[in-house]
């Protein structure tokens, strides 16, 4: 049976490294140039699926150029904007274009987005779809049709360590796990105490988990995601530092925290999952800080 290089790593219980690019909004590639920052230097990266509900190029046509362009993509799928039958219809599509590992997402409100008045579909959860993407891998669709021939992918989950209460975080991943969510990659932490707290909770379910880094980029930022992103809390000091930095210095000192984060979570997982939101050609730099590379 055919694995993906990452699930092959994970298997092998290796430190692995992904992180994420978001397709342009329009027929512009320009931004697959932010992935070639990060060859060979991430075991995967993430497409999003229209991200924050914003109409952009898809996931599905992103990750099969990413592919021809010698990369391994994980494939973003949401349930906001496809019935049971498209999202059925794309796996099987992922998996003939190449696609192996497969992200579950239940998907922003397209009220948060730029076509507000856009209908939300929802008709499938991220649970729900994992079961789907399950029964495809087992020869048959949703309603236990049989398929000719079937696909076979690395699934995906996500996982918000610092939620509260964090007890109806692990029931829902525990529902994840047995829907047939392989890995996990975590909402952006930056409380390395309530992480580890998180770590040992979960230790029971052997399933691997990579942290989530976001860069910060000023200190507003950081107090915005407090106030806004539930599930994140980011530290007075980081905040401190940010505010503290001169402008020509707050990548610098961006980078350092998120260096700090990542030696810490090393004991504690067995990946990190980074997601600069536009700073792609500094994840290199952030690598090396974190002696990753």
């Amino acid at each position: 049976m055919e694995i993906s290089k990452l699930q092959k790593k994970l298997n092998e219980g290796k430190f692995v490294i992904t992180s994420e690019i978001g397709p342009g909004k329009g027929t512009n590639l320009e931004f697959l140039k932010e992935a070639d920052e990060l060859k060979d230097k991430v075991d995967a990266i993430n497409v999003t699926d229209l991200q924050s509900s914003v109409m952009r190029l898809g996931s599905l046509a992103t990750c099969h150029l990413l592919i021809e362009r010698g990369f391994e993509p994980i494939f973003q799928i949401t349930c906001r904007d496809r019935n049971r039958l498209a999202l059925q219809s794309d796996l099987l599509s992922a998996y003939v274009l190449g696609i192996r590992n497969v992200l579950c997402l239940t998907g922003d409100h397209p009220i948060l987005g730029d076509h507000p008045e856009s209908k939300p579909v929802f008709d499938l959860d991220s649970v729900s779809l994992l079961k789907v993407a399950s029964m495809l891998m087992e020869g048959k669709d949703m309603k236990g049709n049989q398929l000719d021939g079937s696909p076979h992918f690395f699934l995906g989950a996500v996982v918000s360590p610092g939620y509260e209460p964090l007890e109806l975080q692990i029931i829902k991943m525990e529902k994840k796990i047995e829907a047939g969510a392989k890995f996990f990659q975590t909402q952006a932490v930056y409380d390395l105490k309530k992480f580890e707290e998180f770590m040992k909770k979960v230790e029971k379910y052997k399933v691997p988990i990579l942290g989530g880094i976001v860069l910060l980029k000023s200190a507003g930022m950081a107090k915005y995601m407090n106030e806004n992103v539930a599930g994140v809390s980011v530290p007075d000091r980081y905040i401190e530092m940010m505010a503290k930095a001169k402008k020509e210095d707050r990548v610098k000192v961006s980078l350092q925290i998120g260096a700090e984060l990542i030696k810490g979570m090393k004991g504690m997982c067995q990946g990190v999952h980074i997601m600069p939101l536009g700073w792609d050609k500094y994840v290199p730099e952030l690598l090396s800080l974190s002696n990753l590379i």
